[in-house]
Order: structure tokens, then C-alpha cells, then sequence
């Protein structure tokens, strides 16, 4: 857990490292917004769950972002808020997730293996840059920080599985795999949530303990 340890002040508003956060946070939501088009885009085309949840987690991994552009210099009892409401936040895609995979699994038909692959591994590069970019800074607004780094983090751990999943669809000719992934795809973001989810608390607990945050 990476939650603003008790008794340490958290970076205060016009700190230069809540500006490099702010800095990365817009350039992380601009890629995400941009690859959200093209992987929506292909999902649709070729009829993956998998893929469309993941295309709308860009989209929702672009939100955060921008709200952290908009949040990271607040007072650290509002930044607690704002990371609880980001935790709702990454509830979205799975949402989306599991009613893709209801859909998929009454008419479990293959996707197109290759677009599927080629999009997955496209979407593992923009979040593993995305994830480089916002690692240095995990710990420099708690739970806001911490949010956007798991949500790239995770998303590589995503495109990876995708692919994965596509190499089996190929061996076996079922779209069962497609559907398997969509349950991973929920349990991810249901872990990620909660662990930003909980880090707002420990900030919260901590902007009581001092006079001002």
C-alpha cells in the first residue's frame, strides 16, 4: 500500500513536484483520449468484448488524468475526496466489462485475431509509457498520484492478457476466451479501486490529524 504515510505532509499547492505530476497527467490523459478512438474503433469493427472494455478504460484512464491536472494541487482533505471519487471512477470500465461479457457470452463468436493483437500491442505501448511517465510520481499526491500509475500499471497487465487471449482464440477457433478475459478485465478494476479507494482513506485520516493540508 503506497497510501501518504502518517505524519508526513503531503506536497502542498505550488510544490514544484505536484506541477511535474500535473505536466505528466496532461500528456498520460492526451494518449489515452487518442488510443481510445483507434481501440473503440477496432473493437467494434471486429466484434471483441475484451477489446471495447479496454477501449473504454482508456477513455476512462484520459478523465483521471485530466482530473489530476485539475486536482493535484488542492489541500490534501479535498486531494481525498478526489481520489474516492477517481476510485468510483475506475468502477466505469467494469461496468462495461461485465455487460460486454453477458453480451459476448450469448453469441460467443471469435474476433478477428490479428486486428485484436495488433491493437492490443499498440495499447500496451501507450500504457506502458503512460506508466513510466507516471511512476516517479505515485507518491506525490497519494492517492491521486497513486491512481493513475495503478490504472496504467494495470492496463499493461490488460493489453498483455489481451493478446494472450487472442493467441488462444486463434488455437481454438472459440470466442469463450473473449468472455474469460472480460471477467479478468472487471477483477482488475474492482482490485484498483479498492487500493485507491483505500488510500483516499488513509489521506482523509491524515488531513484531520493536521491543522492545514
Amino acid at each position: 500500500m503506497e497510501g501518504t504515510p502518517a505524519g508526513r505532509r503531503a506536497p502542498a499547492p505550488g510544490d514544484p513536484r505536484i506541477r511535474r505530476l500535473q505536466r505528466a497527467a496532461l500528456v498520460v490523459a492526451g494518449l489515452n483520449l487518442a488510443y481510445f478512438f483507434v481501440e473503440f474503433s477496432v473493437a467494434a469493427a471486429i466484434g471483441s468484448a475484451s477489446l471495447m472494455a479496454d477501449a473504454v478504460d482508456f477513455l476512462e484512464d484520459a478523465a483521471i488524468n485530466v482530473l489530476i491536472v485539475l486536482a493535484a494541487a488542492l489541500p490534501l482533505a479535498t486531494r481525498a475526496l478526489a481520489g474516492r471519487a477517481m476510485a468510483l471512477l475506475i468502477l466505469i470500465p467494469a461496468a462495461v466489462a461485465a455487460w460486454q461479457v453477458v453480451q459476448k457470452a450469448l453469441e460467443p463468436a471469435p474476433p478477428d485475431v490479428i486486428a485484436l493483437v495488433a491493437t492490443a500491442g499498440g495499447a500496451a505501448v501507450v500504457n506502458l509509457v503512460s506508466a513510466l511517465l507516471l511512476a516517479r510520481h505515485r507518491t506525490t499526491a497519494g492517492s491521486i498520484g497513486r491512481a493513475a500509475f495503478l490504472s496504467a500499471r494495470n492496463d499493461v497487465l490488460v493489453n498483455i492478457a489481451v493478446i494472450a487471449m487472442g493467441l488462444v482464440t486463434w488455437l481454438t477457433r472459440s470466442g469463450w476466451p473473449d468472455v474469460v478475459l472480460g471477467v479478468v478485465i472487471v477483477a482488475i478494476a474492482l482490485h484498483a479501486a479498492w487500493e485507491v479507494w483505500e488510500a483516499a482513506g488513509e489521506e482523509r485520516l491524515l488531513a484531520k490529524q493536521l491543522p492545514r493540508a
